[in-house]
């Protein structure tokens, strides 16, 4: 596994010294609280056919917990980008590094005559309309899970190095896939999007064009609703958009 994104997150990663005091695993989320009350998710990923890293990630110091963030147990890597997440996803943050504060992952990308690759089920989602899409050339839905009109992931090697366009699910950070789909869309402007992706503007450096993510700004009545149903935290948070 290409490690260099990863390292480029766990080494640049603030309020490391901050201890892990809560991990909530909801239906879809998963969910990391520290000591201070700061709280980020990641998209909750099954698979434990590995052995955890850390037997709780809870007491840990967040440098430390973060780490798990490399897990081959899926829900291990959860809770770890969960953490990252607390840590680099603060309203705080995002207004020190001046992103903007927006709904959509392409507002402001010219997408006229452009091909569209999209990692994950995210058309009517994170802000992409169908109206939005409306001047593209062409786009592609690539899923693990694919539904009516999507292409599987597999697909991924074979559709991304036709796109100059690539919108990435930050869920992909969890899985595993996310160098190797950086690799394969290295020719295109690439975005991430949703909520495990986290504010770190080095990795504008190694070629992204924007980060698009949240920052949770009503932990209690998210984590709530999180183990209680499969839902949207778009109502516990602020969006951000950071770019180049």
């Amino acid at each position: 596994m290409n490690t260099a994104y990863y390292t480029c997150i766990l080494e640049n990663q603030p309020d490391r010294a901050l201890r892990v005091a809560r991990i909530v695993r909801g239906v879809s989320w998963t969910a990391a609280v520290l000591e201070n009350g700061q709280t980020g998710v990641a998209m909750r990923t099954a698979g434990e056919s590995r052995p955890r890293m850390f037997e709780t990630l809870i007491g840990l110091s967040a440098g430390e917990a973060a780490r798990a963030a490399l897990s081959w147990n899926y829900e291990e890597a959860s809770e770890g980008m969960a953490v990252l997440n607390a840590c680099y996803n603060t309203a705080a943050r995002i207004d020190a590094l001046g992103a903007r504060y927006t709904g959509s992952a392409l507002e402001g990308i010219e997408l006229s005559g452009r091909t569209v690759g999209f990692v994950g089920h995210l058309v009517k989602h994170s802000g992409i309309t169908e109206e939005l899409l409306s001047p593209v050339k062409e786009y592609f839905i690539l899923e693990r899970e694919p539904k009516p009109g999507d292409y599987p992931d597999a697909a991924c090697e074979y559709l991304l190095p036709r796109c100059d366009l690539v919108v990435i699910t930050g869920s992909a950070w969890v899985n595993k896939t996310m160098p190797r789909l950086l690799e394969l869309a290295r020719g295109a402007e690439i975005v991430l999007t949703g909520p495990t992706v986290p504010l770190c503007p080095q990795l504008l450096e190694l070629g992204l064009r924007r980060l698009n993510g949240c920052a949770i700004t009503e932990p209690e009545a998210m984590l709530e609703k999180i183990v209680q149903e499969r839902t949207s935290v778009n109502a516990f948070c602020r969006h951000f958009t950071l770019e180049k």
